[in-house]
């Protein structure tokens, strides 16, 4: 899909209008549970139903720059976040536009800086891109829209990777256990000046 410049900006300019963002709690479940279902089942490549090939592979190098892997967890992609992103994007077709339109202006952008769409732009340049539009109060002049898109993208790619099991294992989630609470300290109850039990 190629998008003029001026259709890009025009998606963008409404996009923050329509987006729900942050997603509801049951949305980001059922996207959390369709990707582990997903990846249970390794071996079997994902074939997008929202996003064309050049998005996927944009979406997919993007979700990894936002979260990368390290020594603690696996990145973006180990968790699944695009396909929990195209899932809830067929999900929730208000969410479609925004994205879109993003990346569409993304690529404009990109090959405005550098003569190529941004997966093919010289790394250095993808970087120097993200740095000026990651920020809000410092993005240059006539960034607005990529500001908003890739501030909603990120947050998106975030709802996904903490939601997913890798992401729940890097923040070393216990869940509801019990555990023998003995009280407040007494030097701490002494600091505050109260007495104990």
């Amino acid at each position: 899909m190629n998008l003029s410049r001026r259709d890009a900006l025009g998606l963008l300019a409404v996009a923050p209008f329509i987006g729900t963002l942050p997603l509801p709690p049951a949305a980001a479940q059922r996207g959390s549970r369709f990707v582990r279902e997903l990846l249970a089942a390794p071996g079997q490549a994902y074939a997008p139903k929202f996003f064309t090939p050049h998005e996927w592979e944009t979406v997919r190098m993007l979700v990894d720059l936002v979260i990368p892997k390290d020594d603690r967890s696996g990145s973006a992609t180990d968790a699944g976040v695009p396909e929990f992103m195209d899932f809830i994007l067929v999900e929730y077709p208000d969410e479609q536009l925004w994205m879109r339109g993003g990346l569409a202006w993304l690529d404009i952008e990109s090959r405005r800086r550098s003569g190529a769409d941004f997966v093919a732009a010289p790394e250095s340049q993808r970087a120097a891109l993200l740095d000026d539009i990651a920020w809000p109060d410092k993005a240059p002049a006539g960034l607005h829209q990529g500001v908003t898109f890739f501030n909603q993208f990120r947050d998106f790619t975030a709802s996904g990777f903490w939601s997913s099991q890798i992401g729940v294992a890097d923040i070393q989630y216990q869940g509801n256990v019990f555990f023998d609470w003995q009280g407040c300290p007494p030097e701490q109850l002494a600091k505050l000046g109260v007495g104990g039990r």
